[in-house]
């Protein structure tokens, strides 16, 4: 039989909501939601005493597995990591349209671009760094695109206001642009292949 706060931790990591105590108890087969509180409790100084990465976190009348506060630089750098590796110039050409002419639709952004955009709009939302922001006000009524808040946190934005400033139809290689300063600004600071261990699942 694993050591019950173990098999409490393991639950806490597979959860994707808030674990009540009920539940707990449910589980282990424990007599009481107090034995159950005292599991999580053991666990949560188990942590403490430990000084890892991850914490317990009291929520929504559960309980949840969380990173520690102090760790959100990190976590946002790894955001950003990941969005420059995987974007590509498509990718990129339509986030900018996007970003200087929001909300905008994907007949105006394939106006600009000068090809079917639907294959890199999908890409982009599925990587949540834009949303549909609803319908435009013409035949067809095309859904208009906005971007997200991981846009700006994969950008290192605080609003869109912080967006270069452009003229004319230069957003593109000005956006692009500012990608390429970006990655290499990271590149001097971020391990490269064979750097820091980055944690599971990632």
């Amino acid at each position: 039989m694993p050591n019950p706060i173990d098999v409490v931790e393991a639950l806490l990591f597979a959860s994707d909501a808030p674990l009540e105590a009920d539940r707990i108890r449910e589980v282990l087969d424990l007599e009481t939601n107090d034995a159950a509180h005292e599991l999580v409790a053991a666990l949560t100084a188990r942590y403490d005493e430990e000084a890892r990465g991850l914490s317990i976190m009291e929520v929504a009348g559960g309980y949840r597995m969380v990173t520690r506060p102090e760790l959100a630089p990190w976590l946002v750098r790894l955001a950003r990591v990941r969005t420059r590796v995987r974007l590509s110039r498509p990718g990129l050409e339509t986030l900018a349209i996007i970003a200087y002419k929001q909300p905008v639709s994907r007949p105006e952004i394939d106006a600009v671009r000068g090809v079917n955009s639907e294959a890199t709009l999908d890409n982009l939302l599925e990587r949540r760094l834009v949303r549909i922001a609803g319908r435009k006000d013409a035949p067809g009524r095309p859904f208009v695109y906005e971007t997200t808040r991981e846009f700006l946190v994969a950008f290192g934005l605080r609003d869109v206001g912080d967006l270069p400033r452009i003229e004319g139809e230069l957003l593109i290689p000005v956006m692009a642009g500012a990608e390429g300063e970006h990655a290499e600004a990271q590149a001097e600071q971020d391990p490269g292949p064979g750097g820091a261990e980055q944690p599971a699942g990632s």
